[in-house]
Formats: structure tokens, sequence, C-alpha cells
């Protein structure tokens, strides 16, 4: 690849830029945590996101931090795959991580329209093409390059996190008792479908540890700096996701308004119309870091792939003055465009799914890795010996598992979404026999001689 211009690294994201896209590839704050309440009650929400991070982001951080040490390579993910299980698996994993990532930009237009209805509710009947504004806007945004990338969203995260300081400022000045004593176990009779869903949001919004790691050739000084930023950006969402769920429990909102207004109705019932209005304005700047850092991260897969030979060769181009892969960031556009009409909770489901079974090949490429090359340089390694890493890819699949079983444990109105997700994991091995390459390019790169053949 070649890189941009830079004096001293000047060219690169640095720690505290590549933190607020770390953030927002995961996060974009607690906007679009807001239904836990309702499917699981206060008590249970708060020890999902507490547990939940253990099983399921924390195994994934360990993984991410020694495989993009080893590879830092654009591409991250897949190329992980791809060297440790071969082509073939490799594509498997470019292609689940396009199709959970064009559901998951889908969302955040849908969201930035809620939180702008709080101003103007007649907006809803606008939201197509306010939503096609959004996603060409970051398009834009990124086809300048990667700086103005890192820039808007350090500027963007400000935004996010300033409103939520200030609810929870006001919300002790107003003599709410931060206590847990006060928070509620009651479940409403919690059924294992509605748990599902309940974990299914809280896992949702603890994805894409994996994502920063696509550009890390452009990221200044890379195993430094993903260290201190992905360390930082997990406290930061972590106590972020507490403290706000805490706040709706204590304060006794109605947990359905909350779902369906958003953390507005918190600001609204806290401080007022002024709070609801900072809030709002907060899950605006979110929608907007999330897709423009999203598209950033997605964009650089596909560029990957296309070296492979595993895709179209205009997706390899790069612009010659902003050094971003144009073609691949214009495509990814396109394609989120036509994916602005499915409801949140459907959206949901497809995107952990997908999500789920990419990650699982990559905890698989950690464990062969360590036992087919042993001695490569790893300047972090994940404490555990293969036994152990066997053991830690079991909690996030467990996490899987356990949502995807509840989903599926009686006929809901998430039945659908669920047998499409499954539908969409099983597109890969038809999608590898239409795509894979015909000749030996692909085969070269993927420094494996066995990896041209299907099976």
């Amino acid at each position: 690849m070649t890189k941009p211009p830079s004096f001293n690294g000047r060219g690169f994201l640095r720690p505290l830029q590549l933190t607020a896209v770390i953030f927002f590839t995961v996060s974009g704050g607690p906007y679009g945590l807001e239904p836990v309440l309702q499917y699981v009650g206060g008590g249970m929400a708060l020890m999902l996101i507490i547990v939940t991070p253990i099983l399921w982001s924390i195994p994934v951080i360990f993984m991410v931090l020694e495989l993009n040490g080893m590879m830092p390579i654009n591409g991250g993910y897949y190329q992980w795959v791809k060297t440790g299980l071969g082509l073939k698996w490799g594509f498997f994993e470019g292609w689940w991580s396009w199709l959970f990532t064009f559901t998951d930009l889908a969302i955040y237009p849908v969201l930035f329209i809620q939180y702008l209805s709080f101003f103007y509710p007649e907006v809803i009947q606008y939201k197509i093409p306010i939503c096609l504004v959004i996603i060409w806007v970051s398009a834009a945004m990124n086809l300048l390059g990667i700086l103005p990338v890192g820039r808007s969203s350090l500027l963007l995260g400000i935004g996010v996190l300033v409103p939520f300081a200030i609810l929870f400022g006001v919300a002790i000045n107003k003599g709410f008792s931060f206590s847990l004593s006060g928070v509620s176990m009651q479940t409403n009779g919690l059924g294992f479908t509605v748990f599902g869903m309940g974990l299914y949001t809280v896992m949702w919004n603890f994805l894409g540890w994996d994502n920063a790691s696509s550009f890390v050739e452009e990221v200044h000084r890379p195993v430094r700096s993903y260290l201190i930023s992905i360390i930082a950006a997990f406290v930061l969402i972590l106590s972020m996701y507490f403290l706000s769920i805490w706040t709706g429990t204590i304060t006794g909102i109605d947990a359905g308004v909350l779902k369906a207004q958003g953390f507005p109705s918190l600001g609204l019932q806290v401080g007022g119309w002024w709070l609801g209005a900072v809030l709002s304005f907060g899950g605006m700047a979110s929608a907007l870091g999330l897709f423009i850092s999203i598209l950033l991260a997605i964009s650089r897969v596909p560029k990957a792939m296309a070296d492979d030979g595993l895709l179209s060769p205009a997706l390899s181009k790069i612009h010659p003055k902003h050094n971003v892969p144009h073609i691949s960031i214009i495509i990814c556009a396109l394609v989120v465009s036509g994916m602005i009409f499915w409801e949140f909770g459907d959206l949901l489901i497809i995107d952990v799914t997908l999500y789920g079974a990419a990650l699982f090949l990559e905890f698989v490429a950690l464990i062969v890795l360590r036992i087919t090359k042993p001695d490569a340089e790893r300047p972090f390694r994940v404490p555990l010996n293969v036994a152990g890493l066997v053991a830690m890819t079991v909690l996030p699949v467990v996490c899987l598992v356990v949502a995807l079983a509840a989903a599926l444990s009686e006929v809901s109105i998430y039945t659908n979404a669920t047998m499409f997700a499954i539908a969409a994991v099983a597109t890969a091995p038809l999608a590898w026999l239409l795509l894979k390459p015909k000749s030996g390019k692909a085969l070269l790169n993927s420094g494996d001689e066995n990896d041209s053949t299907p099976g």
C-alpha cells in the first residue's frame, strides 16, 4: 500500500484521534441502548452492562491487540483470517464483515432522524431523502482522507460526551440518589425471548473492537497507539453505559417512553426541554460520528480483498491526492443507500448475528496462528496458552448462542429477522463459488498453495 505523505508521523492518526474513531466504531455513546430497560428492567440491564463486556468485549480486545500487532496491515481482520485459515475463509470473513457493516450503517441515519424529530416532529415524513443526505455527506468526508475523519470524530465525540456529563450533573443536583439500593430488580415477568433481545441490544452496543484494525497502516506507532486507545475507549464506553442506564433507573422514567423517544425523554424528565434538546444534539452527533467512522473502517476491507483478486480490481484504486480507496467508499455508500428501510430491532439482530460469525473466524485464526507461527513477533501477546485461548473463545460464542437461541425460542416479531440473519451467514459459501479467483493472483497473496481449491 502507498502510504500518505508523512513528516514525523503527522500524516497518520494519533492516539487521541484513534480513541475517538474507536469510540465511534464501537459505541457512539449510550444512544441505541434505550430499549434494554424495557426488555429486562433496571437491575438486570445494569448487570448485563457489567457482565456482557467481560464475556463479549474483553476477549475480543485481547485478540485484536495480539493480531493487530503481529500483522499491522490494512484490511485487519480479513488479513488475520486469510493468513491463519486460508484464502477461502478470509473471503468468508470479508464477506460477513461487509454484510454486517452495511446493516450497521443503515441504522445510524434513522437514529439521526429520530433525534432530529425532537425539534421538528414532521421531519419523519422526509426520512428517505434526509437519510440519503447523511450517507453521502459522510461519504464525502471519507473521500477527503483519514485525518478529516479523525478530526471530525474527535469533535463529534465531544458532542456526545458533554450532553451526558450535563445529564449526570443535573440529576445529582436535583437530589437523585446514585445508590444501588434505589435500583429495582423487578424484571416484569422476564421471558427468554425478551431476555435475548436485551442481550442482543447490549452486545450490539459493545461490538466493533476489531473494526479499527482495517486501517492500521494509517496510524502512527500502531502497537502503542492501539493499546492506549482501545483501553481508553473501553473505560469511557463502559462508564457512559452504566451511568446512563443507572440514571434512567433511579429517575423512574417509563421504560416504554425511553425506548420510543430515546434519551432526550430522560433529559425532559430530569431537566426540562433544554436538557432534552442538548441530548438530542448529542444523539445527532453520535449518529454522524458512527456513520463516518464505520464507513472509514469497512472501506479498507473490500480494497484488501480486491488486492487479492477476490473482488473487482476497481476496488483496489487509491485516490492520488487523498490516499483513500475512493471506489470502495462510493460502493459502500451506494449499498447502504438501499438498506434504510429495515426496522431498528430487525437490523440489530441481523447485525449481531453476522458479526458473531465473522468474529468466530478471527478467534480461530488467533488460535491457529499461535500453533503454526509460535515464533512470530507479537508486540502484544495474550497471556494465555493455546488451551487458554480456546477457553477465551468460548465466552463470546456462548453470548451469541444464548442470544440467538432466545430469539428463536418462540415465534415473535423478530423471528423473520433472525431467520434472515442465518440465511445471510449462509450466503458466504455461495458468494465464494461465484467470486473465487480463477487466476494465481490471490494464491500468491494468500501465501498458501492449498487455498485455491474450494471446499
